[in-house]
């Protein structure tokens, strides 16, 4: 039967198979993104970030297509990873432009939508590269607009595209040299062709997950959703193990729990500052943001201050105020109920309170209800200003992306307030960069991609961000490494900016990692298994150990000099390993000073800066 058009049900259940479709060919497209290198995440990253998308569209459904459309955009763009990530999240960007307002979507329409996709996702890549995801996803809406013109069957319509993405996948080696050298195709546009096979199997008939209220076949696999569904709660603890504790040994007292309402227009909630200022004299610290409203829960040893620090964030309400230790005291006079391993419940604070209101770190205890100490209203602000100490925002905070944890632990050490992992095969989505932004108390935010792949998706966080931040291009760990030694927090963001740049352009960064496969790169015979010395982008040497590698790779590093050698080693290369290559470097090259630490980086057992 013809179809020709979609409401925004329909749509929706036509994604859902492409995201499907998809997802079983994960694997398959990461295979594709191997050369003698395993950098195989391409699959990986659309799976993720379409799975982010196909769970928005199932949470919000809409009849309407425009709808539709801008729901499946705010997922993928929130969960965009990696360059193939955030490129698709700009296809659909894009085309969730073209299809505002509209309740159906013909042929005609779909045409446009995918074209101005390819426009918004061209307009987000500094440098756009033919031979990739982006030529086939342009080729496919240029043959759209043809296809349009002779057809209103949109089953018809889509199986054109599809033809067109095909034919056009299979000539991009002849468009990247690289491609045709390793004999694959891209596999970004893999994953896009992917998608639009989903598509054409739900306009044909085949069987297509569903959306809530559309009857067609089960839904996409739960294994991708986002957000993870919640964990149940562990059972209470026995009242028996309360007896065996001392109430002294409990260090802050009062179990505090309350709802920050955010004023509207406020700057972004600084989640990390808010943190480590609860952290100065508490613990049990959660923090929920949903929104305009973030619920609070901490146990502290002075309430008062909480409460003032949280009212500089906006207005307070359902405050719940428990003093542990008199719990503890009333529990420990009760006797235990024959048989029972349930605790009693808890008591309210008494209407007195134990301690005078000074002690308590109250400012302004007019405020707090003389009754109890549960309120369930809006706190008036108090008289006296909160300690300025405790919330002031710091002149620059600092996001890095990194892998292993002692690379993580070197950034920690150079000053990074923030460590996101972001290995090979994960890169971290553009919601955790936006996150990790968000949580810093800073006036302005440096981020440090450290791999090219992250780039884009860093850049779109810092546009989100609504406050100043500043992407340093970094491509790799060491670069990062070397831009954070030429960090000063006392000079001005332009200084930093253009110091930090100049150090990490000077850095050489080189690796040591096995291949894959047999192939020939950079007139280079490889052999599977071999271990390979790659300099920034180009394999230079082969050999038989990762040492041999890393012999022949400093050869070439030091050639023209350089006076810092930094060696990370990672997997596959333990503490002696590393110290005999300082050794050889010393040997080899006496003028240069070497320094090795242990990075823990999977699948390069060596990571290699060299500084002039």
């Amino acid at each position: 039967m013809s179809r020709r058009s979609l409401n925004g049900m329909e749509w929706a259940a036509m994604v859902l198979a492409g995201a499907e479709r998809l997802s079983a060919n994960e694997s398959r497209i990461n295979a594709l993104n191997v050369f003698p290198v395993p950098d195989g995440d391409t699959g990986t990253n659309m799976n993720l970030t379409m799975s982010a998308g196909a769970a928005e569209l199932k949470h919000k459904p809409s009849e309407e297509v425009g709808r539709a459309a801008e729901t499946l955009s705010k997922g993928l763009l929130m969960g965009a990873r990696g360059n193939s990530g955030v490129i698709l999240s700009q296809l659909f960007r894009g085309f969730a432009r073209a299809a505002a307002g509209e309740r159906e979507m013909n042929a005609a329409l779909f045409a446009n939508a995918l074209q101005q996709g390819v426009d918004t996702a061209y307009k987000a890549v500094v440098k756009p590269v033919e031979g990739t995801i982006l030529t086939v996803a342009k080729e496919a809406a240029r043959q759209a607009a043809v296809s349009a013109r002779k057809t209103s069957d949109l089953a018809e319509f889509m199986q054109e595209v599809l033809a067109k993405a095909s034919e056009t996948l299979s000539r991009t080696p002849d468009m990247l040299p690289v491609l045709k050298q390793v004999g694959v195709v891209d596999s970004g546009g893999q994953g896009l062709v992917c998608l639009y096979e989903g598509f054409v199997a739900y306009l044909t008939g085949v069987s297509a997950p569903a959306v809530a209220g559309v009857p067609v076949a089960p839904a996409v696999p739960e294994r991708n959703v986002f957000p993870p569904p919640a964990v149940s709660a562990a059972p209470a603890t026995a009242f028996s193990a309360q007896a065996k504790l001392e109430t002294e040994s409990i260090d802050f007292p009062y179990d505090m729990e309350f709802f920050i309402h955010r004023r509207t227009g406020s700057a972004p909630f600084a989640e990390h500052s808010f943190r480590q200022a609860l952290a100065k004299d508490g613990d049990s610290i959660i923090l929920i943001e949903d929104g305009d409203i973030v619920k609070v829960h901490v146990h502290s040893r002075r309430p008062g201050d909480v409460l003032n620090f949280a009212m500089t964030h906006g207005e307070l309400t359902h405050l719940h105020i428990l003093n542990m230790r008199e719990q503890h005291r009333d529990l420990l006079r009760e006797p235990e109920p024959a048989g029972s391993a349930a605790a009693p419940s808890a008591p309210r604070i008494p209407a007195e309170p134990a301690e005078p209101a000074e002690q308590l770190g109250l400012e302004a205890a007019s405020w707090i209800p003389a009754a109890e100490y549960e309120y369930s209203g809006v706190t008036p602000s108090p008289e006296s200003e909160p300690n300025p100490d405790v919330y002031e925002m710091a002149e620059y905070g600092i996001v890095a992306v990194s892998v292993g944890e002692g690379n993580a632990e070197l950034f920690r050490s150079l000053g990074v307030d923030v460590v996101l992992s972001g290995g090979q095969s994960m890169n971290p989505s553009t919601e955790d960069l936006l996150g990790a932004i968000r949580s810093l108390s800073a006036q302005t935010v440096f981020v440090l991609p450290n791999n090219p792949n992250i780039l884009l998706a860093a850049k779109q966080a810092a546009e989100l961000a609504e406050r100043p931040v500043t992407v340093l291009p970094t491509r790799t760990i060491p670069q990062g490494m070397a831009a954070m030694l030429a960090f000063r927090e006392e000079d001005p963001e332009a200084a930093n900016v253009e110091r930090m740049t100049r150090s990490f352009e000077n850095v050489l960064t080189g690796s040591v990692t096995q291949a894959v496969r047999d192939t020939n790169m950079d007139g280079l015979d490889i052999r599977s298994g071999q271990f390979i010395g790659i300099l920034d982008k180009t394999i230079v040497a082969a050999a038989g150990t990762a040492e041999e590698a890393a012999h022949l790779l400093l050869e070439r590093m030091l050639r023209s000099g350089g006076e810092i050698v930094t060696v990370l080693t990672g997997e596959g290369a333990d503490e002696e390993q590393g110290r005999q290559l300082a050794e050889w470097i010393s040997g080899r090259f006496p003028d240069a000073e070497v320094e090795v630490h242990e990075g823990g980086q999977p699948l390069y057992p060596y990571l290699i800066a060299v500084e002039p």
